[in-house]
């Protein structure tokens, strides 16, 4: 019906003039769209990018840690540790905010014939991650073997879990004072080597 109406000139004019008007207004739109998003904040853009893309900015990283604490530290025995039946000494590896931990103990006590005891002497290993508190530092991790692989049901001493806290009682540039909850005595510690966060994909 409309095609039939529109066989005289006047009407096919009609119609040019309004195809005409409708695409001048949808490229008015286009333009002042364009023009809306260039006036957007760059960061919102990128969040939005991102939302749509599923893109991840910051994947699962270290974090940076303590600095006074980045290095290695070693807890020397002490003569009145020496007269005790049982006591450990503790040497703790901090890289931003990982910890690896060495824990000796020594022991006067006969354990028999248990090979895991290796005649009063004996060493367990941690891997975890830490956060300083106020004047505590918070240890969590699990037990591991000599090269921080996950420690196996069936070898000696603890497995799975570690959570531990200590209070820093002092501390300079290479000495540190810890008291643990497993222990009466403070572990001194001096810094035998010192080292720097570089931040690494977990």
């Amino acid at each position: 019906m409309i095609k039939e109406r529109c066989q005289s000139e006047p009407c096919r004019r009609l119609r040019g003039r309004a195809f005409a008007l409708t695409l001048r207004q949808a490229q008015d739109d286009t333009r002042r769209a364009i023009c809306y998003v260039q006036k957007l904040p760059f960061a919102f853009l990128l969040s939005a990018f991102c939302l749509l893309t599923a893109c991840s900015l910051n994947p699962n990283m270290q974090g940076q840690g303590e600095n006074y604490l980045q290095g290695e530290w070693q807890q020397d025995p002490t003569p009145v540790q020496k007269q005790l039946v049982t006591y450990s000494l503790y040497h703790f590896t901090f890289t931003c905010d990982s910890v690896y931990i060495k824990q000796q103990t020594f022991s006067k006590v006969n354990y028999g014939s248990d090979t895991c005891m290796n005649n009063g002497h004996w060493t367990e290993y941690i891997r975890g991650t830490y956060t300083q508190r106020h004047d505590t530092l918070y240890l969590k991790g699990v037990f591991c073997n000599a090269d921080h692989s996950l420690k196996v049901e069936n070898g000696c001493f603890r497995i799975g879990d570690y959570e531990e806290y200590f209070k820093i009682d002092k501390k300079t540039g290479s000495l540190l004072q810890f008291s643990g909850t497993s222990s009466v005595m403070p572990i001194d510690l001096r810094l035998i080597k010192k080292l720097t966060c570089h931040i690494k994909p977990l």
